[in-house]
């Protein structure tokens, strides 16, 4: 077309070669022409051959679904991060674990309290309050209070009394003290018993002569606090000494049945001393457990009684 319009350009520039011009306009509409007979007789093939012409058949592509594929940076991400939470996690619990031990190292060299001096009790007072910020807010566990634990710190008096008697006295040795909690299974109340074992010099067996049994139960008042209801005082388990079970009874004599009544006697001797009744209310108290894990519990007595540090001991009877 475009040497065509070159052409006519040229023819009407120079009218002397006009029939050269005519002579392409008549190539042209004959090429024209005869493009548009052949387009022709095919739409007419085609029109008369379409009845014989099998059906057409259009074929779609089934698309199935695919999962969402995350995003690699997404994932990359979370990862990061899922990391850096244990880590946080675990530095967490190493500064637990270190002050925790920091907190029994300070009470070592006290005689569970009774030997401290003003500054000593105010470190203890502080790494204790350290420990606590670790469980400040969550609700006492009853199964993890569940058992037996060991008193190695105390500043409540009514215990101190009783440390200083047997440092002092000389005919009464106070051994370990304990308090038993069985709440196992429960969600608001449970049973607390002091164990106190104590001994005297020559009479009774160290360490395990005798035990002073203090019984209370308790129910949760709130997340953190118990009210103890005091009901029995009891002596037992008593174990005398080597000396005055041969004095009682001597090897060398025939044991009487009056010598082994005695020893038998006193074996299952068992004082008790309700300090509850109907006429009168029991007395009890409030008691806040500061901090509880699996092997360490700190209690603080409501009402300037003092605070506690207990380690987690193996149960025993009695």
């Amino acid at each position: 077309m475009r040497l065509v319009n070159s052409l006519l350009d040229h023819t009407r520039r120079r009218p002397s070669d006009n029939r050269f011009a005519k002579r392409i306009n008549r190539q042209c509409k004959w090429r024209r022409s005869k493009k548009i007979f052949e387009m022709d007789a095919a739409s007419s093939f085609l029109a008369s051959t379409a009845p014989f012409l099998p059906p057409r058949v259009s074929y779609t592509r089934k698309k199935f679904p695919v999962a969402a594929q995350p995003c690699p940076r997404f994932s990359l991400c979370l990862a990061s991060a899922v990391s850096m939470a244990a880590n946080t996690l675990r530095e967490s619990e190493i500064e637990l674990e270190n002050q925790k031990f920091e907190l029994l190292r300070a009470v070592t060299d006290t005689k569970r309290g009774l030997n401290a001096t003003t500054d000593q009790r105010s470190g203890i007072e502080e790494a204790l309050v350290t420990v606590e910020s670790f469980d400040a807010g969550k609700p006492i566990d009853l199964d993890l209070l569940d058992g037996t634990w060991r008193l190695q710190y105390t500043s409540a008096p009514d215990v101190l009394v009783l440390l200083q008697s047997g440092s002092t006295l000389p005919f009464l040795e106070v051994d370990q003290i304990f308090q038993k909690f069985e709440c196992g299974g429960q969600s608001s109340q449970g049973i607390v018993r002091n164990v106190v074992r104590w001994s005297i010099p020559r009479l009774l067996q160290e360490e395990e002569g005798a035990v002073l049994l203090v019984s209370a139960k308790f129910s949760v008042v709130s997340k953190r606090n118990i009210y103890l209801e005091f009901e029995e005082i009891a002596i037992q388990n008593i174990n005398i000494s080597d000396e005055l079970q041969a004095l009682l009874a001597p090897a060398i004599l025939p044991r009487s049945f009056l010598n082994l009544q005695i020893l038998q006697f006193i074996k299952s001797f068992k004082a008790q001393v309700p300090v509850r009744s109907p006429q009168r209310r029991s007395a009890g108290g409030l008691y806040y457990l500061s901090y509880l894990d699996r092997n360490m519990l700190l209690g603080r007595a409501v009402g300037g009684g003092g605070v506690f540090v207990f380690t987690r001991a193996q149960a025993f009877d009695g």
